[in-house]
């Protein structure tokens, strides 16, 4: 059991590794291009003029500010809520947007230098800000904390196990019993039906919604809402035939 975990927990995602070359990439284009911008003197400079040192630093912050941002939007297991999503994005827009617009400055101005066709200065920075979008939503998506386990001190009150990645297809519908005799043999714990796991999502977080339900188990929303269904039938059923037992038992201590 330790092997498997440990196995699950140092997989990578796939294309994670592209994902960060892609950042890294356009992060020392983008300093690189920066830093030997402000190299370039002024129409009426001195001779022997050279950069101000604090112009030399700022260009080389911008892009790793973003990078930075980008690795807290992508590895920080942030709360949830539309106030949470306003302070991620809302405080990542600025920084994202001030190195995107000085970094296609830097860049567009160096190429002008070198003499390149007005074209290239126009739409040659873009290069770079696309591979950095690309990579920053690539790193998002691919984000492992999601899937991780909270640290075992954290565990108090864990609740019903409610996974997350199984799939509401006809060979998982078919299969559950097969699998959970095969899980008893190996000495395993038996994989939870889906509608196992819809009950226990339900009484661990009653206050989800039916979306939020499906997004998480993974399961179509008329899924979740024929498991709801069935569930409050039973447990009417349930409480029908315990008012009938009460009231004969009352009965039948009277008589």
């Amino acid at each position: 059991m330790s092997g498997e975990a440990s196995t699950t927990l140092t997989t990578t995602p796939i294309g994670r590794g592209w994902a960060y070359a892609g950042t890294m990439l356009g992060a020392l284009v983008s300093i690189a291009a920066n830093i030997a911008h402000s190299f370039v003197p002024p129409a009426h400079a001195p001779a022997g003029w050279q950069p101000p040192t604090g112009a030399i630093a700022f260009a080389a912050f911008w892009p790793v500010a973003l990078f930075v941002g980008i690795e807290m939007l992508a590895r920080v297991a942030w709360r949830r809520g539309w106030r949470m999503i306003l302070l991620r994005f809302g405080g990542l827009l600025p920084v994202a947007g001030t190195a995107a617009i000085v970094s296609y400055l830097h860049l567009a101005g160096l190429l002008a230098h070198y003499g390149e066709p007005r074209v290239t200065v126009v739409i040659g920075p873009l290069a770079v800000d696309g591979l950095m979008v690309m990579s920053a939503a690539a790193l998002m998506s691919t984000s492992p904390q999601a899937a991780q386990p909270a640290p075992a001190g954290q565990a108090t009150n864990p609740g019903p196990e409610v996974p997350d990645v199984e799939a509401d297809s006809p060979e998982d519908a078919a299969g559950q019993a097969d699998g959970a005799d095969s899980a008893s043999k190996r000495g395993g714990r038996p994989r939870m039906t889906n509608e196992q796991r819809v009950a226990a999502c339900a009484d661990r977080y009653p206050d989800m919604t039916v979306a939020e339900m499906a997004k998480r188990l993974k399961l179509s929303d008329r899924t979740i809402r024929r498991y709801l269904a069935e569930q409050k039938t039973g447990e009417e059923t349930a409480l029908e035939r315990t008012e009938t037992d009460q009231i004969e038992h009352a009965n039948g201590t009277t008589i």
